[in-house]
């Protein structure tokens, strides 16, 4: 997968975000969920697949209430190692504003474990604009859908959560502390320099 749109976007020496060399150990496919603030705040939500993380950012972030859609737009894909990027990109810059790792963990097509048959069982599906996966994460876990929304365009998603044991009707959201260093979006804008306590 390219990565020319990523580059064209961003001065990769004056932000600090990952210029894409990091591959992944293709032992297991990874997702982050970032949350962003840019010029609008939301949640930019990445799954690991064919070496890049592919992107969708989602206005009101994830729900894991299965009768709420999540609005998921398709963006460029981002380097596999940008799945460990937390801290504030440059005022000006393309996406300037803070960003922690809200959730990360590992996922599989709802078919199959098996790294490489989930991998092109995915990808064929994202072609098609229908996915199925199982999320492994810190706050999301169990069955999401991707579902492309065609007729508003290539790039409108709805991102939705299956009915399983892992919905619940509660705001995950409230949940609004970094997996990795236990910081808000507050903490990064204020300059809170230790590690926050309770992480999940």
């Amino acid at each position: 997968m390219s990565l020319k749109e990523y580059t064209k976007k961003r001065k990769l020496g004056i932000t600090r975000e990952p210029p894409g060399i990091k591959k992944s150990s293709g032992k297991k496919l990874h997702f982050v969920v970032q949350k962003h603030s840019a010029s609008h705040l939301h949640y930019d939500f990445r799954l690991e697949m064919e070496g890049v993380l592919k992107s969708w950012a989602l206005p009101k972030g994830p729900s894991t209430n299965p009768a709420e859609k999540r609005l998921a737009v398709n963006v460029e894909d981002h380097p596999y190692d940008y799945k460990d990027f937390e801290g504030a990109i440059p005022k000006g810059e393309y996406g300037g504003g803070e960003v922690i790792i809200w959730d990360k963990g590992t996922y599989h097509s709802v078919e199959t474990k098996n790294t490489e048959e989930s991998e092109k069982l995915l990808f064929d599906g994202l072609k098609k604009g229908h996915i199925s996966f199982i999320l492994d994460g810190k706050k999301l876990k169990g069955e999401f859908a991707l579902v492309q929304m065609k007729k508003r365009g290539k790039n409108t998603w709805l991102l939705l959560k299956k009915n399983d044991e892992f919905a619940s009707s509660e705001d995950i959201l409230k949940n609004a502390k970094s997996v990795v260093s236990g910081k808000t979006i507050e903490d990064l804008k204020n300059g809170t320099p230790k590690k926050s306590k309770n992480i999940v």
